[in-house]
């Protein structure tokens, strides 16, 4: 039996994927109810029931972005205090966290952003998800995954043909996260760059061109996936 890993964020999209797709991971997913981020008795509750040597923290608040200016309280508490919450639990016991990011952390304006380059969040969204970046790169038995991914089928009936990105699918994710949880640091991960119109559209005829926004605005969230690469060898992104 491999070893044990904890899922946070248990009934989330990503979650319910990863459950039925995994065939290779021996996963427990936790649901708010059994592990409360915001809870460090709950937390440390289920490390000590369950023994895990691997937490994957994907528990948080994503989408729509609007309710991240909306219910800056909200995003604070779940995306920055949840993620401190759980690092601190998980350094008292010596679990690996691996913590689910965004490539909104960058500043989404000169694209193929490497991993070394300064973060420069542009919205309150990413600003949350660096805050709990932070916590998780000062624990050093930590990966970060700065991820750009949808679910299946593309979630709007339009796209942008000038905003270029790295989507990828859940299940691709799934397939190639098994080779990504034995490092440590920072990674980017996501599919081919291209324009959120030729992403949808490859998958769905249907999806109509949005109209343009301003540029330099969200224009290029690709990232540089060249680790990623070296680290999967030989991975056909033109299937993401």
């Amino acid at each position: 039996m491999s070893k044990k890993i904890l899922v946070t964020g248990g009934n989330g999209r990503f979650a319910q994927v990863f459950k039925k797709k995994n065939t290779l991971l021996n996963l427990k997913l936790l649901s708010k109810k059994e592990f409360n981020i915001l809870n460090l008795k709950s937390i440390e509750k289920s490390l000590i029931k369950y023994k895990p040597k691997i937490l994957i923290h994907t528990a948080g608040l994503s989408r729509p972005m609007e309710q991240h200016e909306k219910n800056i309280s909200k995003s604070i508490d779940l995306n920055i205090i949840g993620t401190a919450n759980v690092v601190k639990m998980c350094k008292k016991y010596n679990i690996k966290v691996i913590y689910f990011s965004t490539n909104y952390v960058y500043d989404c304006i000169k694209g193929n952003f490497k991993e070394t380059d300064g973060i420069k969040p542009i919205n309150n969204y990413g600003l949350s998800k660096m805050g709990g970046e932070a916590s998780v790169l000062m624990y050093k038995n930590s990966l970060v995954l700065r991820i750009q991914m949808t679910e299946k089928p593309f979630a709007y009936k339009k796209a942008y043909t000038n905003v270029y990105s790295n989507y990828m699918f859940h299940e691709e994710l799934v397939k190639i996260l098994p080779k990504l949880i034995k490092n440590f640091g920072v990674i980017n991960v996501g599919g081919k760059s291209r324009s959120a119109y030729s992403f949808a559209k490859l998958h769905n005829k249907k999806t109509l061109k949005a109209r343009n926004i301003d540029k330099g605005i969200y224009s290029n969230q690709t990232m540089n996936l060249i680790k990623l690469k070296k680290i999967l060898k030989k991975i056909n992104f033109s299937q993401c």
